[in-house]
Parts: C-alpha cells; structure tokens; sequence
C-alpha cells in the first residue's frame, strides 16, 4: 500500500513506461492545464498523448541526471510547449535551464519540487522531492533509490564505482530519512541495465524499501559497497555516449522521425559504402531467408537497447521490415537512443529483393530435443547464464559478439533465453565468416524438459 503517496498518485500522477529501456517518466498534473514532467524521454508520444487526454500543457520538465540509456525529452518539451527545464546546477547543461543545488524549491503553483543532492548513480544527481505544502507527497528518485535496489554506480568508469558507490549509500540513507508514507518514484525500473532487478512493481514507498530492499539491510556502508557492486553486470556501450549529448542538449527534431523507402539497388549502394542492414522482421522470417551480411534485430521493446549496444550511430542504417511491422515506431527507437541516420527501409520488403534477383542466405532453426552433440553458444548475460544453463555451452555475452565474434565455432548452436538475442548473435557470427550455424527456437529449460537433464548453474 502507498497510502498517502498512492492518494496523490492516483489523482495527479501519471507513470509512463518504456518496457524496452525498462524505465519510467512521469507526468503531474499541476492543475490549471499545467504538467510537470520527470525524466521524459526524446519520444514523447505517450507522453504527449497523456497530455492531451487530460487537457494539458507541459510548464516543467524536471530531468533527475544525465541520462546514459536514453535522450532526455526536456529540450524539445522547452522548445515546443515553453517548458521550463530544472536540472541539477552540477550537471553543467550547456541549454537553458533552471540550475538547482541541493535544498533549492521551485513552486509549481500550489506544488513545491525540492531538489536533494543525491550523487551515487552519477555524480551531478538529483532527486526531486513533490511537497504539498509541509506534506511530502513523493519523491523522483531517478537512478538513486529504485524498488529493490539502487541504480549503478559505475557508469563514470570502473575507477570511480566504488567512489560513487560511496556516495549512493549516503544519498539512499539520506532518502530513508523521509517518512515512510512518502512514494518513491523512480525511473530505472526492471528491464534497466542501471542495475535494476527483475519485479513488476515500479513504484514503492520509503516505508516499503526499509523492510525489503536488500541493500538498505546492509549492516554498514563497507557491506553496501560489497553487495551493489557485486550486483553489476554487463550494460550497453552507447551509454558512455549519451551523458555528454544530454549535457550539451540533443538535437531538436523538427519532424517525427520515418523511414524513407529504397530500391534494391539503392539498398546495395549503400551497403557497398559502409552501412548496415538491420532486419527487424520476426526471427523465423529472417531464418527462412535474408540479405547476407544482415543483422537480425527483431522489432520489439528492446529494439533500442541491442540497435545501441550492437552498430555505431554514425554510419547510415538501412532496414528490413515484414508485412504490418511499424517502421515510425522503429524510427523512434533509434532516436530516443540518438540514432538518427536512418537511411531508409527496403521498399517491398524481402519479396522485392528476390524479384531483383538479389543473394539470400538461412540460418537453421532447431527446436531443444535436436542439439544432439553440436557446440552450445550461451549469449544471455553472465547473471542468466550462472543461474542456469546447458552443460558445456560456452557463455559469450551478445554484447561483446561485434568485437570478438571471429571466434565463433562452426556449427554452434546459439541460445538465449526466447530466440531473438540468439539470432542477432548468430548474424554477427555469420558476418564474421561463421558457418552452418543455428538458433535454438526456445529455452534452456525447454532443453531441461525434453533431455530430462539438470541444467548447471555457476560460471
């Protein structure tokens, strides 16, 4: 129960959640037409349409740090609705804001938002504390205190975790200090890669989180430090990019993003000059037939974060799309992550591409019950992977496939936990020279059920 917190939120507040980053934004209704937003993303589309429901127009747009996973959305919320941006005074934004230090209110008309100083997932971050008068109505966390845990700190570099992670014990002690009725609302969520465990709750309490979260148990600040850096794994490359773009202000977007179409052999030019083909098409599609040199990237929440981990921004990206597939939504994944040279989609899709007479490559799928003695490749991250997995598959994480991937063995069969991971890694594999590979159409436990075998567990 959020009791107090949760009587605000129902009447005022609206989460908003990117099911692909794992996140949240939220928007408050401020009364009188007006909206504060937290954390909005550069695709404002639900946000937007939030708004619009409710008769609303966006005053604030409140960003709680420099976001690595997305683009924040307060920019172009400035330029289009005259929103006014708060923002940490240490984050040094080079576009106008209002710079707030630690204690200083802004009034919302009839709301108050207090920032509070809370370094630990970066170093300039705020959370927002919501007053209604002297009642704490809740608290923007960001990637401070999150439901179960607390976002990561090692996002400035492996040298400065410990450091940050220093400071978020103190930020999360000083959080814990609120009553435990406030909310707590934070924007890293499960499906983050900011070190947020797996749940569906998104939202909590301060009293909840000193009964549950494991890291608020810690006896002392050493014990802390141990168990959130024990905790991190692996999180995507283009998050040591983003930082600095939201610093210095994403670029305004003058237009919804699209894709325009292209020929066959528009398709081949460019390809022949640097860029990639990235297949959004469901993995039995690509399976049954696709470009070489394609990567499989099928069109889903987490489009995004693999498009980011995986391909550089800055060459011209060229897509592959099936029957009834969305290429604006595709377009907007790319950019709320910054991706915005998207040079088109194949007009016609594969069909077209056979009609010109262009080369098509498959990959096998295999179901659990025919590995048979073929060479497992596990590309689930470390975590999934020591919780439980096939006796003697080799683990490589899909993120580390597009530097190292010349090593794959011919013949692999690569597994994930549902399919799609496993065949983007088995496309890269297949760019590298790999042959005769296949994707295992299931799970390790689907690989449990049928062999009767125990899966292993550890590295």
């Amino acid at each position: 129960m959020l009791e107090d917190g949760m009587g605000f939120a129902d009447e005022h507040l609206i989460p908003l959640v990117d099911e692909g980053l794992g996140n949240s934004a939220y928007l408050v209704d401020l009364g009188n037409g007006r909206a504060l937003a937290v954390d909005a993303a550069r695709d404002l589309r639900d946000l937007r349409a939030a708004a619009t429901r409710r008769g609303l127009t966006v005053a604030f747009a409140a960003d709680t740090h420099l976001h690595a996973d997305f683009l924040t959305g307060a920019l172009q919320l400035a330029h289009d609705d005259g929103a006014t941006v708060l923002a940490s005074a240490a984050g040094r934004r080079a576009f106008p804001h209002t710079p707030l230090g630690d204690g200083d209110e802004v009034d919302l008309g009839g709301l108050t938002l207090r920032a509070l100083a809370t370094p630990g997932h970066t170093d300039e971050h705020v959370s927002f504390l919501l007053l209604d008068g002297a009642r704490e109505c809740g608290v923007f966390t960001g990637g401070s205190l999150i439901v179960g845990s607390a976002a990561r700190t090692d996002l400035q570099g492996a040298d400065r975790a410990e450091e940050l992670a220093r400071a978020q014990y103190r930020s999360l002690q000083r959080l814990t200090k609120l009553p435990d009725t406030t909310a707590v609302w934070p924007t890293h969520g499960a499906g983050s890669f900011c070190s947020a465990p797996p749940g569906a709750e998104r939202i909590t309490t301060i009293g909840a989180q000193k009964t549950a979260n494991d890291l608020l148990a810690a006896p002392d600040e050493d014990a802390f430090v141990r168990r959130l850096l024990g905790s991190l794994d692996s999180y995507p490359v283009y998050f040591d990019r983003l930082g600095e773009i939201n610093r210095r202000g994403p670029a305004l977007l003058a237009a919804a993003p699209g894709l325009d179409p292209l020929n066959p052999e528009r398709v081949r030019a460019l390809l022949a000059n640097g860029g990639y083909l990235v297949d959004a098409r469901p993995i039995d599609e690509f399976a049954a037939g696709h470009i070489p040199g394609a990567i499989s990237n099928p069109l889903r929440p987490a489009f995004a974060t693999w498009l980011g981990w995986l391909l550089r921004p800055d060459v011209p990206l060229v897509f592959v799309l099936g029957p009834g597939q969305d290429g604006a939504d595709l377009a907007w994944q790319c950019a709320k992550i910054g991706y915005d040279r998207l040079a088109g989609q194949l007009a016609g899709g594969m069909n077209a591409w056979r009609a010109n007479g262009g080369p098509v490559e498959t990959i096998e799928l295999v179901t659990a019950d025919r590995i048979g003695t073929r060479p497992v490749l596990d590309v689930r991250q470390t975590a999934e992977y020591t919780a439980g997995h096939i006796p003697g598959a080799a683990p490589r994480e899909l993120g580390n496939l597009a530097a190292d991937g010349q090593d794959a063995v011919d013949g692999s069969v690569v597994m994930c936990g549902h399919g799609e991971r496993a065949m983007t890694a088995a496309s890269l594999l297949a760019r590298h020279g790999a042959r005769e590979l296949a994707v295992l159409a299931g799970s390790v436990s689907d690989w449990a059920k049928v062999t009767g075998r125990r899966l292993e567990d550890g590295s």
